[in-house]
């Protein structure tokens, strides 16, 4: 059975933000992902980790825009000022709060002049910061309209182009499944490039169980396949309460 982490953005939201690293210990993870943990400084985040000795899987960048621009931008020609400046700043919490990777999120553009501009945006935070992990996601159009990278394929085509090996490519069988119809299919397909997972049932995100995804099939190929690192539980619970949601789990 795969390691299990926990996605405090979407699970145990009922409880306040600090308190839920202590109840996804209780439940059993070892490991969580925070989605955008630019709110509180970076060492209140530090110190709920630590005192619960999790380890921080995943981070995302940029950070959000509160003015109410663009959640993110790293395929939107024009933008690659920003985008550098909110990657400093990214890696500044990363400094802090030690996660394994970063989740580069790509924006809302098409077409060749996005898909350079990716490009070039990833070259250079992977060479800023040459021993951070960073990855990109496809995300499915119904979820995010006009996402720029939406496509597995496209996605691996990036990463050819990008030609970095501290840039991988992240697997969510709730996108593969809402992208490509299949989740068991994209992974056997691109299980090579993937450095990072996260699962949940298609179309509403909530937990694995829910859809027509075998997930017992899934984590058995997934551990086949040699993956070591962390399987994230990145949903939002159908249940009240986030424990009685982790029935899969067990």
């Amino acid at each position: 059975m795969p390691r299990f982490a926990a996605n405090l953005s979407l699970l145990f939201a009922e409880l306040p933000y600090l308190d839920r690293f202590t109840a996804a210990l209780d439940e059993g993870f070892q490991a969580v992902e925070i989605l955008f943990p630019y709110d509180l400084p970076a060492s209140e985040t530090r110190r709920a980790l630590v005192s619960n000795g999790l380890e921080l899987v995943l981070i995302n960048a940029p950070p959000p825009n509160y003015t109410g621009g663009q959640p993110g931008y790293a395929a939107v020609p024009g933008g690659e000022g920003r985008f550098q400046s909110d990657i400093h700043r990214v890696l500044r919490y990363a400094e802090a709060l030690k996660p394994g990777l970063i989740h580069v999120m790509a924006g809302y553009a098409s077409g060749h002049d996005a898909q350079d501009c990716f490009v070039r945006n990833l070259k250079w935070a992977a060479d800023v910061a040459p021993h951070q992990q960073f990855t990109i996601e496809p995300l499915n159009p119904d979820s995010q309209p006009n996402y720029f990278l939406n496509d597995y394929d496209l996605a691996t085509a990036c990463l050819d182009r990008i030609n970095r090996p501290n840039v991988g490519l992240q697997f969510d069988s709730f996108h593969a499944r809402m992208i490509h119809g299949d989740a068991q299919a994209v992974w056997d397909r691109f299980r090579d490039r993937i450095v990072h997972v996260q699962v949940g049932s298609a179309p509403d995100r909530s937990e694995p169980g829910r859809d027509d995804t075998d997930f017992p099939a899934l984590f058995a190929a997934i551990d086949d396949s040699g993956y070591s690192g962390w399987v994230s539980a990145e949903y939002t619970p159908s249940t009240r309460r986030t424990t009685a949601s982790l029935h899969w789990m067990r």
